[in-house]
């Protein structure tokens, strides 16, 4: 998961292939073997035995053949191409040789029947996915076949999908229907064997797993509606009789309760007699919902003063999988000066109406404390300082403030004029400087950080060593500090020795900072004055 970007240069290519010398400091131990290896096998149908060898993998630079018929190896040749071989009639057992660019190989091996004789026995398994909507999933399997080609019959698809004998094929419709799908079994015989079949894609009516789990939020900063994770207002009415064509009920998933709208065209939810909602100190209205036919769905406050009415914000969904949705109150407030303090309805309308739709955590929240202070300003000698974020001082450049890796949310901000870093739903986040830092001259790493949600936050170190490789994972790498209680809403100064990093030694070659909070996910943190002193 956590990884460092190698950038490989043509240059950097030539030395490992050409350069003769002991000195070259280009290290790629960190880089793993070839994976995932597989091969597609293709044969003529000329009598002739000529086979194609499609190798596919991951992490594959070139590729040879062994093939199993006593002669000589194929020459390596570049991944994305093939190689072809003739055969005599039997059946090989042909290895699959695949290198990577350390050098390293790994090998598979893949059984190659060359039979004269048309396919026979063609058995055919097809069905749908149980998850997807208008996915196929087909395989076929005949005596003396090396392969078979599937035509799914879609309008403008007319090219088949060749998959090998035994293996399975799968295909996704743009619509449900019935179409017309064509086997075609082959052998090395000029003679083939089809299979045809009529077969209904179905579209896939409800979740087959849950929405995600709301983050822990304080009871204050949520107002929520329908959620199993907070407390809801009483006595809500999601089928008020609006007269309208929709048809409800409450879906069960593993005794997960969500609320199902079917032939939806609009639909009220509408607050216990007497309960109006000020959501003003809010910051979002959240909901999930999943849908496997609707693109757009239109989400209105309706205010209980006539004069105020309701304002919409419309979101696309995508089909066969929650959507997770959070738009900000602003968003209805910014209309022609709507005001959200008496909300006592919502509605759903979909675009366009008859389709079906299921909903889950529906809430408004907020983040929790306002910040408004800056941090405290840095009194250390510029001298006796290396910074990586700092209004105080000149800062090293920085690759990256958010890895690839980390499902936090990063927000360039400023605070009373300050420039900060803003993560939201923090669980994890990493930050590379652009070049390691040699901090081996410094005592002491600082950060201030502010949050109103956090109940404990972790700090990483990361010195890769003087070989300048990290070879993943493992406290042997990742050096960490973890601050309990940390106090809420303020500025927190850390101050923390360097010596205080478990199995921090050299500190020459920081190259990774990796910032973590509990409880996962559910954390807004803000970072300021980022940098190692003396």
């Amino acid at each position: 998961m956590k990884k460092i970007h190698f950038i490989i240069s043509l240059f950097v290519l030539a030395l490992l292939s050409g350069c003769e010398s002991d000195d070259s400091n280009v290290n790629l131990d960190g880089l793993s073997a070839p994976a995932n290896i597989a091969a597609l096998t293709t044969v003529t149908q000329d009598n002739t035995g000529k086979v194609t060898f499609t190798p596919t993998g991951e992490g594959v630079t070139q590729y040879k053949i062994n093939y199993g018929d006593g002669t000589p190896d194929s020459d390596y040749f570049a991944s994305g191409t093939t190689t072809t071989h003739t055969y005599k009639e039997g059946v090989y057992q042909s290895k699959i040789i695949a290198m990577g660019i350390t050098g390293e190989t790994t090998q598979i091996t893949k059984e190659v029947m060359v039979s004269f004789k048309a396919p026979a026995n063609l058995k055919v398994e097809i069905a749908n996915d149980v998850s997807i909507s208008n996915k196929v999933t087909l395989k076929a399997t005949a005596d003396f076949a090396l392969f078979y080609d599937v035509y799914f019959g879609e309008t403008g698809k007319p090219e088949p999908i060749t998959a090998n004998n035994g293996e399975s094929v799968s295909y996704t419709y743009k619509e449900p229907g019935v179409y017309s799908i064509r086997v075609v079994s082959k052998s090395a015989a000029i003679k083939t064997t089809e299979y045809k079949i009529d077969f209904t894609a179905k579209l896939i009516l409800n979740p087959t797993a849950s929405a995600p789990t709301p983050p822990n939020r304080p009871a204050g900063n949520v107002i929520s509606v329908y959620s199993s994770k907070y407390t809801d207002l009483a006595g809500t009415d999601f089928f008020p009789n609006w007269s309208q064509s929709t048809g409800y009920s409450e879906f069960k998933l593993n005794e997960d309760k969500m609320l199902n709208y079917t032939n939806l065209n609009y639909e009220g939810i509408a607050f216990a007699d007497g309960v109006k909602a000020n959501v003003t100190a809010m910051d979002y209205i959240h909901m999930d919902v999943w849908t496997a036919d609707l693109p757009k769905l239109d989400i209105f406050l309706i205010s209980s003063t006539k004069i105020n009415g309701e304002r919409a914000v419309s979101k696309d969904l995508t089909a066969n999988q929650w959507t997770s949705i959070d738009i900000p109150i602003s968003a209805f407030t910014s209309q022609d000066g709507f005001t959200v303090a008496d909300i006592f309805q919502l509605k759903l309308v979909g675009t366009p109406s008859g389709k079906n739709i299921y909903i889950d955590n529906i809430y408004f929240y907020k983040n929790g404390e306002a910040l408004s202070t800056a941090a405290p300003t840095p009194v250390k000698a510029a001298t006796d300082v290396i910074s990586m974020f700092s209004d105080a001082y000149k800062n090293v450049p920085v690759a990256t403030w958010r890895t690839d890796w980390s499902a936090a949310t990063l927000e360039e901000t400023a605070v009373a004029g300050n420039a900060v870093k803003k993560y939201s739903n923090l669980n994890f986040v990493g930050i590379e400087p652009t070049a390691t830092i040699d901090a081996s001259g410094m005592t002491h790493f600082h950060v201030d950080v502010w949050s109103a949600d956090f109940t404990e936050f972790r700090i990483k170190l990361v010195d890769f060593g003087a070989n300048g490789v990290y070879n993943g994972g493992g406290d042997d790498k990742e050096h960490e500090v973890i601050i309990t209680a940390p106090a809420k809403g303020t500025w927190v100064s850390l101050d923390i020795p360097l010596s205080d990093f478990t199995g921090l030694t050299t500190r020459a070659h920081i190259a990774q900072l990796i910032y973590s909070a509990n409880p996962t996910g559910a954390n807004t943190v803000y970072i300021d004055n980022v940098y190692f002193h003396k």
